[in-house]
């Protein structure tokens, strides 16, 4: 039962791609974040902002079934803190806001084993 050679507890369901696939998508995803026009870039940083104000352990938006009531006042707090947006189409923050939720659900379940 004994071993010669040292052999590492972490390393016996090791995947070493792991950290790369995680690389490569975060890379895609910045690629096709820097072609959005320069107004919906600079919208989608400012609900970024805001949305790191709801990302904490616990937070609601990482629910198994997120309550879509609450997630609506959420969305509708963060317009209200960017009132001077107004030329900005609502559907277009309403995309922005839901891409962002939908990115950070995504990333917290991929990383949810490292």
């Amino acid at each position: 039962m004994y071993h010669d050679e040292f052999f590492p507890f972490y390393a016996v369901y090791a995947d070493p791609e792991v950290y790369d696939r995680e690389r490569r998508q975060e890379r895609e995803l910045q690629l096709m974040n820097s072609w959005y026009p320069q107004n919906a870039r600079e919208l989608r940083d400012h609900i970024r902002e805001e949305c790191d104000l709801l990302d904490y352990q616990g937070s609601r938006i990482y629910d198994e079934y997120p309550d879509p009531w609450m997630l609506r006042r959420d969305y509708q707090r963060v317009r209200d803190a960017l009132q001077e947006r107004k030329e900005v189409p609502e559907e277009l923050f309403q995309v922005l806001f839901w891409q962002e939720i939908s990115e950070r659900r995504c990333r917290r379940q991929r990383c949810q084993g490292y």
